[in-house]
């Protein structure tokens, strides 16, 4: 069995893999349509432009937490053979900040793309123009930001401003927005933001018909572990259900359950590995653990494991 050593290696490896699914292609098609292409057809990295040449067109991409989607754009943007190259990256990325504000939100994107740290006496639109050149400077083509529902929380009429902005004159990128429902509803309610976005929700897992491609997942999984795979027939149906059917805590816990297993220097991987990782995660007891119970399909991984069970009254009979 491996040591603890080789142990820390191999799930490091395994947190390394990427799963190829329809949602690549997926998000791909929505990118791929905004950029320009030479007379050849080929792509190039500059932004298709719409409404007479004078703006760009974004995605938004959906999903529920722990769904996959910063995995998925890193990804695509790291791979995509017009974006990114060994010299040059024709793309910018940035996480929300914390606070998140307009202003500091323009001083992550100005320092993720190297400008030096904004003084902060700096006024907000001040930042956001600087930042406008500095894309055209560095030929950036696509500006991602990650979990962009967070930034409405505050200054939603300046960021939504900003938005049609930035796809708007010489310097216009194509904007990606990656987030939460809560981020498709915000932009729906501006109809000129919405028109310039495409919209990518990503769906569920669903055993019908990802059922296999994960079982295969697991197998590929223990073969690179050094583990015999896990016998136990129910397993994909439960995994899905305890993940929220959710793609990204599908291989979260996947890897768990494998750091499980070795840990434990077994020999094969069980759905008690499984039932380990995932009680340490949410805390569940036994009875309420969906890797253990025998009715786990009624059990809702959402709901509190400390929430006191509703006890029904029993209805007094009337006496004849």
């Amino acid at each position: 069995m491996p040591r603890p050593i080789d142990a820390g290696c191999i799930l490091a490896k395994l947190r390394k893999l990427r799963i190829d699914t329809p949602r690549d292609g997926a998000f791909l098609a929505h990118l791929n349509r905004l950029l320009s292409r030479d007379e050849a057809g080929n792509m190039i990295p500059d932004p298709q432009r719409f409404s007479a040449g004078r703006e760009t067109r974004g995605v938004l991409v959906i999903d529920g937490p722990g769904g996959g989607k910063t995995t998925l754009i890193a990804r695509a943007l790291e791979r995509h053979p017009v974006l990114s190259g060994v010299d040059r990256r024709h793309y910018l990325e940035a996480s929300v900040p914390s606070p998140a504000t307009f202003k500091s939100m323009g001083a992550t994107l100005l320092q993720r793309s190297g400008f030096p740290i904004v003084a902060g006496k700096r006024e907000a639109w001040s930042m956001w123009e600087i930042l406008r050149a500095r894309l055209k400077d560095q030929n950036i083509t696509v500006l991602w930001i990650d979990e962009a529902h967070d930034l409405f929380c505050a200054d939603r009429n300046l960021i939504l401003r900003a938005l049609k902005a930035l796809m708007q004159g010489d310097e216009a990128v194509i904007p990606i927005l990656s987030g939460t429902e809560m981020l498709r509803e915000i932009v729906r309610s501006d109809p000129q933001v919405q028109r310039r976005f495409s919209t990518l929700i990503l769906p569920p897992v669903n055993e019908a018909v990802e059922g296999a491609s994960f079982a295969d997942v697991v197998r590929q999984y223990c073969q690179i572990a050094g583990l015999e795979p896990p016998l136990e027939s129910d397993l994909i149906a439960r995994l899905f259900h305890a993940a929220r059917y959710r793609f990204g805590r599908c291989v979260e816990t996947i890897i768990g359950a494998i750091e499980f297993a070795l840990a434990g220097n077994a020999a094969r991987l069980d759905i008690s590995h499984f039932a380990e990782f995932w009680g340490m995660q949410e805390g569940y007891s036994f009875e309420s653990n969906i890797f253990l119970a025998p009715h786990w399909a009624d059990l809702d991984p959402n709901e509190d494991p400390d929430a006191p069970i509703p006890v029904t009254k029993r209805k007094k009979r009337k006496r004849a």
